[in-house]
Formats: structure tokens, sequence, C-alpha cells
């Protein structure tokens, strides 16, 4: 098939709308549903981010895509105890496909919700029984077991879309897009990310161990398809928090970085020991523990809305307590699609855990930044490579 109509573009009004290939076949196939204009784009951005994770650190991959930028991107590590109830799995056994697409959905599950996952592997029973219970537009692997692909039919009332690529395809190396009906035309971003890209450590403290390697290949990974300006922390194999699309760089650490406060206090004491009312669905479970760690959480109280939610009133979790908890943090990477252009960066990713960072460098004030870095104990690494994407 070497085209493919599409029911309209990013919104109803943009019609015509289709994905068509200039020459050959296009490389994926629509297996269930009908996806859309938005949908395509995120699949693809996703394959390529999952593939390169997968080539990088021998591990499957998987994320979860929201508006062209990765919400969540994991490997597949097994959960901890603590995971296992952060994330709602209830304790089954899951193979490692379905680790890395829990760890990545729950990267940032407000984020998440309706998301478009890409996989690196063939899709497995155990990852689709995952997938069932969480609120997604469609999936796009190299494949699906006859049992994972039955289980996914059933999502959305027999309507959820199911996409599969030729793991083989190779795209032509220049692509082009238009813009107010101007061609745009440049050799596409194959650079590699690897472990070679960590090497040039400019910081005093030179410790960087194998899972901070990792952790900040995952975030270099992440951001080479993420909308630009972006900032990544990651943790244990898995995203924590994404900053994307902002026009000053601090404004993409202080986001990002809420996020991965956000992500840590998910596994508070008080956060854990909440008691929801029976039926509660996952997306209102998520909703509610966000407002639960919100400022705003005593008004609630008062108004009274806790009872639709909890079982037992929940004592508040206060600002001493969470600062508290994230004071204990540490080990947390860092990456940045661009150079830090100020040491306030490293100041606001210090306060929420980053031992480890991975930039561009080449900033008049690299100097400044690297002061910083020391005066912390960070590890930091100038990878030489910018990473923006639009």
């Amino acid at each position: 098939m070497k085209e493919m109509e599409l029911k309209y573009g990013c919104n109803p009004n943009q019609k015509p709308a289709r994905v068509f290939m200039k020459q050959g076949e296009l490389p994926i196939r629509v297996l269930n549903g009908r996806p859309g204009y938005i949908n395509l784009l995120d699949a693809l951005n996703g394959w390529q981010l999952v593939r390169e994770l997968k080539k990088a650190t021998g591990l499957p991959a998987a994320t979860s895509f929201k508006h062209v930028s990765p919400a969540g991107a994991a490997v597949g590590l097994p959960l901890t105890e603590t995971l296992e109830k952060v994330y709602f799995t209830g304790g089954a056994e899951l193979s490692p496909l379905a680790c890395a697409y829990v760890r990545a959905r729950g990267a940032d599950r407000m984020s998440s919700f309706g998301d478009w996952i890409s996989l690196s592997d063939v899709c497995d029973a155990s990852t689709a029984r995952t997938i069932q219970h969480e609120v997604s537009d469609g999936i796009l692997a190299p494949g699906y077991t006859d049992e994972a692909l039955q289980i996914l039919k059933q999502k959305r009332k027999g309507g959820y879309n199911i996409v599969a690529i030729d793991e083989d395809y190779v795209p032509a190396p220049v692509e082009t897009k238009e813009v107010f009906g101007v061609t745009f035309e440049q050799g596409r971003n194959e650079v590699e990310i690897n472990a070679d890209m960590l090497t040039n450590i400019v910081t005093q403290r030179k410790d960087l161990p194998e899972d901070a390697k990792r952790d900040l290949l995952i975030t270099l990974i992440t951001l080479k398809y993420t909308q630009s300006n972006s900032v990544c922390y990651a943790e244990g194999g898995q995203t924590i928090g994404v900053g994307a699309g902002q026009q000053s760089r601090i404004h993409c650490t202080r986001l990002a970085g809420n996020k991965a406060d956000i992500w840590h206090l998910r596994a508070h004491p008080k956060v854990l020991s909440l008691e929801f009312v029976d039926g509660l669905s996952r997306p209102d479970k998520d909703n509610a523990i966000d407002v639960y760690i919100s400022e705003d959480y005593d008004d609630v109280l008062a108004d009274g809305v806790w009872q639709r939610t909890f079982k037992i009133r929940p004592d508040v979790l206060t600002a001493e307590e969470k600062k508290e908890f994230l004071a204990g943090i540490t080990g947390v990477s860092l990456g940045s699609d661009a150079f830090f252009p100020f040491s306030d960066n490293i100041q606001r990713a210090y306060k929420s855990g980053v031992r480890y960072i991975a930039e561009t460098g080449g900033s008049v004030r690299d100097d400044l930044v690297i002061a910083e870095a020391d005066r912390l104990g960070i590890t930091m690494a100038f990878t030489g490579c910018r990473l923006f994407h639009h």
C-alpha cells in the first residue's frame, strides 16, 4: 500500500488528509481501528525512540506519546514492590516488555491519559493485558502474538488502533516538510547516541556508574524525539519528568523537575496508604493523587469533595513533609537537548535529586555552569551534540 486516507488532519477542518510514500510501500499496516494524523505522528516518532533505546541498552523499550512528544519512555527492568503499588499493577507477573510499558506510562500518568504506545519488540500477551486497563488511543509495534492481538482488539468497543511496522524499513537520508506552502529539506538526524557521548566529563567529580550511564542515554534518546526546548530527568531505567516545547531552558528544567518531584511523591507513605472508594477508575485515582499532592488539597478537604474519592478522609501531605521526603532523593540523571546558558538550571536540577548531567556544552557561560556543578558535587558530561527536534 502506497497511501492511506485519514479522517482529517490535526483538526477536523483540515481536509483532505492522508499519508503516502513517494517511492515504495508504506512501512506500516493497520491491523485494527482507524488511526489519525496525530496518531501516526506519535507512532512513528515513538518507534524511532524505542528502537534506539533498545539498541543503546540491549533491553526492550516502550514509550507513551502525547501530541508528538513522549510523556514517558523506559526499558524493561523489573518493578520494585513500591513501583508495583504506584503503578497499580496488582502484583501481576509482567514480561520485560510489559515492565517497560508500565514504567513509560507511570512516568507521568496524568500526561499519558489517552496516549499512543510504541514498543520495540513484538507485543506479547503480558503487555497487552497491561495496556487493556489503560486509557489509550493506539499502539505500534513490529508485531503481535495472536493472544495479544485478540486482547487489544477488545479495547474501545473493538475500535482500538493497532498498527504493525516493518522493523527492517529504512527511510531516505533526506527528509522534507511543508510550512505555509514552503518546502523545507534537511538530512535526517541519524546521530547515534551511545556511551561514547558521556566520556567528556568536565566536572571535578568523575564518578559515573553504569546505571547512571544507562539513565543518561535514556534521557538523550528521549530528547531526540521531544519537541524543543526540552529537558529530561530519569531514574531506574525510565524517564520521570519531561519538559517539552518551552522557549526558555530554565522553564524546561523547572517543568520537568516538578514532574520528577510528583513522580517521587507518589511513593510517599501517605500517598501509598490512600484508601480509594470501591470501583474508582485508574484515571480518577491518578487525578485524586495529583490533587492530593498539590498545594490546594486543603481546599478540597474543606469542601468535602474527598468523600467521592476516598473511603477515609486522608491527612494533608504538608509542604514540610514533601520537602523532607524530596530532600532524601538522590542519584537522578538529567539530560538537556542543548547547553545550559545559566547555572540556575543546575541549582533547580539538584533540588530534584539530580547528581548526573549530560548536556551539549558550548555556552559562553560553560565555566559558571561547571563551577556550580562542582559546588553541588554533580558529575556532568558535555556531549558536544545538540538534539533539537521540531
